[in-house]
């Protein structure tokens, strides 16, 4: 990877994007575990701060479900030889003691989409997982998490709809 490369994509690119992510947020978070039913709404709080050099983008921030806090860091970055964006996922409520891996494209020059899996355990398949991460203005931001049961459409799972703190 060149440093102009990098440069480039820093001015006008994916990891401009992903600049575009940066600053403190607070929100709203939305769980499902059915379709079209709510089972959890709590306040969610974040921030993203950029990392070595702009290479990449930590996102580190706290929630709760059923009135358990509850807490997580993403680490988010574009890879420009495989031309994907990337993402390492870790959480206190849905990963465990694991750590899910995603990758995926742009959705334009506002959004885009990484996809990953997860155990389920030993005589299960992996079900897949799908983040959408969306600037939706200059102070506000959708993060969208999908379940995706093996043979079956994703399924709406989380909802973050993020405001900039002031």
């Amino acid at each position: 990877m060149s440093q102009e490369r990098l440069q480039q994509s820093l001015s006008n690119g994916p990891h401009h994007l992903l600049s575009r992510l940066l600053g403190a947020w607070e929100g709203v978070a939305r769980t499902w575990f059915e379709p079209d039913k709510v089972a959890d709404e709590s306040p969610s709080s974040g921030s993203f701060r950029s990392v070595l050099d702009g290479r990449f983008v930590v996102h580190e921030y706290t929630s709760a479900m059923g009135g358990k806090p509850l807490s997580g860091i993403a680490t988010l970055g574009y890879h420009l030889d495989g031309q994907r964006f990337t993402m390492s996922w870790v959480d206190s409520f849905h990963m465990g003691t694991d750590i899910m891996t995603l990758q995926g494209e742009a959705g334009g020059s506002d959004r885009f989409s990484v996809t990953g899996s997860y155990f389920t355990g030993e005589q299960s398949p992996r079900w897949g997982w799908r983040v959408d991460i969306q600037v939706t203005g200059p102070d506000a931001l959708t993060i969208t998490h999908f379940n995706i049961e093996p043979g079956a459409e994703p399924q709406k799972a989380i909802e973050i709809q993020y405001k900039r703190r002031a």
